[in-house]
C-alpha cells in the first residue's frame, strides 16, 4: 500500500516518467503527439478547453513604417481582453453554470489564446462540449476538448504572479490574464439570476436528505473570487488581485456600453455562429 501511495504522490509532478505533468497541469504540450511521457485524456471532464480562441494582440505586434515593433497601449489591450471575456461568459453561461473562466496570456504555439472554462457539474460541460462543437468564433471554428485540469493555482506560473518570471510569453505554465473585479461582479450576477432556480432545488433537496453542504462543496459550488474592496483592482484567475490599474471615472456600465459599442464597430455584431 505505501508504495500504491507513493505513486499516486508522483502521478502529474515532474518525478513522474509516465504521465506528462505539463498536459496534467495545463491540458496542452509543447511536444504535443511527440512527447515521450502519455497524455491521459479524459473522456469528461468539468473542465473544457478552447484551444486557441482568444486573439492576443501581443502575438501580432504592430510595426512601424520604419519596420520597428511598437507597444500596444496598455488601456486598449486591456478593453481588448475584457470585452472578449464578457463576451465568451455571456455565451458560455447559457450552456452551464460556470465556475471560473480563465484566459492564458502565454505566446508559445501550444497555449497561445487557450481558454478554459471550468462548470459546476460535469453534466454541464458535456452540454457544452455538445454546443459549441462545431460552432464558429470570430470566424474560427471552435474544437473544445475536455482537459484534466481542475485547480488553475497549481497550474499557474509562481513566478508570474510576482512579475519575475523570466521566460516571458514562452512559458509552459499559465499566465492567467487578469480581469476586473467591477466586470465579474456583473458577470456573476447576471449568471446567478439565470441559475437561481437549480440553486434553489439544490438547497431543497439537501435539507430534505438531512444534510448540510459541505465547505467543499460549498467552494466548488460558487463562483471564486473576493468581494472587491477595489472596483478597478483586477482579479488573477478569477479571485486572486493583482497589480492595481488606474481608476477610470466612468461607472461599470458606461465602460461596459462603451467597449461593446467599439468591438461591434470594429468586428461586427456577430461574433458566434
Amino acid at each position: 500500500m505505501a508504495g500504491a501511495g507513493g505513486l499516486a504522490n508522483l502521478y502529474g509532478t515532474e518525478k513522474d516518467r509516465v504521465n506528462c505533468p505539463f498536459y496534467f497541469k495545463t491540458g496542452a504540450c509543447r511536444h504535443g503527439d511527440k512527447c515521450t511521457r502519455l497524455h491521459n485524456k479524459p473522456v469528461t471532464s468539468q473542465t473544457l478547453m478552447l484551444p486557441h480562441m482568444y486573439l492576443n494582440p501581443i502575438a501580432a505586434p504592430v510595426v512601424n513604417a520604419q519596420g520597428i515593433p511598437e507597444e500596444y497601449d496598455r488601456r486598449y489591450l486591456r478593453d481588448h481582453f475584457e470585452d472578449f471575456y464578457e463576451d465568451t461568459y455571456e455565451e458560455l453561461m447559457k450552456l452551464g453554470e460556470i465556475l471560473e473562466l480563465n484566459i492564458v496570456d502565454n505566446v508559445c504555439e501550444h497555449l497561445l489564446g487557450n481558454v478554459y472554462v471550468k462548470f459546476a457539474t460535469e453534466e454541464d460541460a458535456e452540454n457544452a462540449h455538445k454546443n459549441l462543437t462545431g460552432r464558429f468564433y470570430g470566424g474560427r471554428m471552435l474544437m473544445p476538448e475536455y482537459v484534466p485540469v481542475t485547480d488553475f493555482h497549481e497550474s499557474s506560473c509562481r513566478q508570474y504572479e510576482e512579475n519575475e518570471c523570466e521566460r516571458g510569453g514562452l512559458c509552459n505554465f499559465m499566465h492567467l490574464k487578469g480581469v476586473s473585479k467591477k466586470l465579474l461582479r456583473d458577470l456573476f450576477s447576471e449568471q446567478k439570476k439565470l441559475y437561481k432556480d437549480r440553486r434553489r432545488e439544490r438547497k431543497r433537496k439537501e435539507r430534505a436528505e438531512g444534510r448540510a453542504p459541505s465547505e467543499e462543496d460549498v467552494r466548488d459550488r460558487e463562483p471564486r473570487h473576493e468581494e472587491p474592496e477595489d472596483d478597478d483592482e483586477p482579479v488573477f484567475g478569477m479571485g486572486r488581485a493583482v497589480a492595481p490599474a488606474k481608476r477610470d471615472r466612468e461607472t461599470s456600465e458606461e465602460r461596459r456600453g462603451r467597449l461593446r459599442e467599439a468591438y461591434e464597430k470594429k468586428h461586427g455584431k456577430r461574433q458566434w455562429v
